[in-house]
């Protein structure tokens, strides 16, 4: 039998001396027995994959609203590919790879239904603002609770992790600031795949020194930038790309926004039109309406606010569930 001690003392024997052990984790907010066969970053990450709110991403717009085709990322794939990405990178430069993949699955929990069209909605219409990073941390340390607990009760390394892998704030480890650049890498390059499978961009059309420095394939330009940041974060208590791939990805990034993310065949404007009316509808109804909230939501309502907790429900939608609940409230049947 392999116990918890074990795994941790390989921690301290294998792993760098930069990487984050978890018998050093900060620790928790409230304390708890610990697991015999796990280290706590593990039990995080088995904690992030066993919650409601990961099972929902599977449901979530990543870019493309209502795809044609059973090929096209949806916000959990997006996150399977940051885990796949982050874990290369933690394990080529002998850093803590259960912490890097539990941050990694977590990172984007907290995102609204239809992906950041979404987002921008709820941002505008709520009177605290919205941002997916912060929501994320709000499901694992309140939303996502059990037997009259709030919360996962995740360590201080994955839930820093979680709420800075965007944002001005640079995660205080770097299995932490891997994801940060784990996202980025995996979406610009997953959306390219997407945007030239629907059609939206040619591959012929990506700029051409982007493409010279980083490659022309999808699995090229996702080997450039891994190995770049292994070899030029190796020995360092940083985790740093160069300039020229960090050049060279920011404008494929810019790219992007330019001609897949504002591009009309993507975010047609009667589809936006579409995913303001459903989450400003819900979201008024349930303002106005709180009693028709889940009960274990009214519980919270005291203690936060009708406002903050109508928020979290609309957030936590998939976008097949929004939709649904939209024609069922504000639908009349005979026009179905």
């Amino acid at each position: 039998m392999i116990k918890r001690e074990d795994l941790e003392k390989k921690e301290y024997e294998n792993l760098s001396s930069f990487a984050a052990k978890s018998a050093d984790s900060k620790g928790r907010a409230l304390q708890e027995e610990k697991c015999q066969v796990r280290t706590e970053f593990q039990r995080d990450r088995d904690r992030i994959v066993h919650s409601k709110s990961f099972r929902r991403l599977m449901h979530k717009t990543q870019v493309f609203l209502a795809p044609e085709g059973d090929h096209f990322r949806t916000r959990l794939t997006h996150t399977i590919e940051v885990s796949q990405i982050a874990r290369t990178i933690a394990r080529g430069l002998a850093l803590n790879e259960d912490l890097t993949e539990a941050i990694a699955l977590g990172h984007d929990l907290g995102h609204t239904p239809f992906g950041h069209s979404g987002e921008t909605i709820l941002n505008n219409i709520h009177p605290g603002g919205f941002k997916h990073n912060i929501q994320s941390l709000r499901v694992v340390e309140v939303l996502e609770g059990s037997k009259g607990r709030y919360g996962m009760n995740l360590t201080a390394e994955v839930k820093d992790g979680i709420v800075n892998h965007t944002g001005p704030v640079k995660p205080f480890t770097l299995e932490g600031q891997i994801v940060r650049f784990s996202d980025r890498i995996a979406y610009i390059n997953h959306d390219i795949d997407d945007a030239i499978r629907s059609g939206v961009i040619k591959l012929t059309d990506l700029p051409k020194g982007c493409i010279a420095v980083l490659g022309n394939t999808h699995r090229g330009r996702i080997n450039t930038l891994v190995m770049n940041l292994i070899e030029n974060s190796d020995g360092k208590n940083a985790i740093i790309m160069s300039d020229s791939c960090q050049e060279h990805m920011d404008k494929l990034r810019t790219y992007m926004f330019e001609n897949v993310y504002h591009n009309e065949k993507v975010k047609k404007h009667e589809d936006l039109h579409r995913v303001e009316t459903i989450i400003r509808s819900l979201y008024n109804y349930y303002l106005d309406h709180p009693e028709s909230l889940p009960e274990e939501r009214q519980e919270m309502i005291e203690e936060y606010g009708v406002a903050e907790i109508v928020k979290d429900h609309v957030a936590g939608m998939t976008d097949r569930y929004a939709l649904n609940l939209y024609n069922e409230l504000f639908i009349p049947k005979g026009w179905k």
